[in-house]
């Protein structure tokens, strides 16, 4: 089951032509993900890093900019998963606009690792269950 937050374009995410600037989407990608662990895991990122000291670095992205998201717009994310392995996720992202355009689309696979020492690691128990939830086929 996919989830969807919103959030609106801001002045500082802006480049020289006036849109989005890439890494600022990367950035807002990054915003959405954080949100996501507490709706589908039931713990903030925040409580997973500095208490649980759980960490889901990316290792691989794949990216698709389709449209530019411009000052003012508001972007809904819709984002799934479409694979939990034993130390790994996939997670997929899109982006529209507040008239439904398709703006950006990612594939990104995150990796379970131990705060402190960085090593990866199976992904806990109390994580499986939430994250496996969340398994969907693509949305369009």
């Amino acid at each position: 089951m996919a989830v969807t937050f919103t959030r609106p374009v801001e002045f500082a995410m802006l480049d020289a032509a006036n849109i989005a600037y890439y890494p600022r989407i990367f950035d807002l990608s990054h915003r959405f993900f954080e949100q996501c662990w507490l709706e589908m895991c039931d713990i903030s990122y925040p409580d997973l890093f500095n208490i649980h000291r759980v960490g889901f670095p990316i290792v691989s992205i794949e990216s698709d900019f389709i449209a530019p998201m411009q000052y003012g717009d508001e972007v809904m994310a819709t984002i799934w998963i479409d694979n939990v392995g034993n130390k790994s996720v996939t997670w997929n992202y899109k982006f529209h606009n507040q008239n439904n355009e398709l703006l950006w689309t990612s594939k990104q696979v995150t990796v379970c690792v131990n705060i402190d020492s960085l090593q990866s690691q199976p992904i806990p128990d109390y994580l499986l269950i939430g994250l496996k939830k969340h398994l969907s086929e693509e949305i369009l």
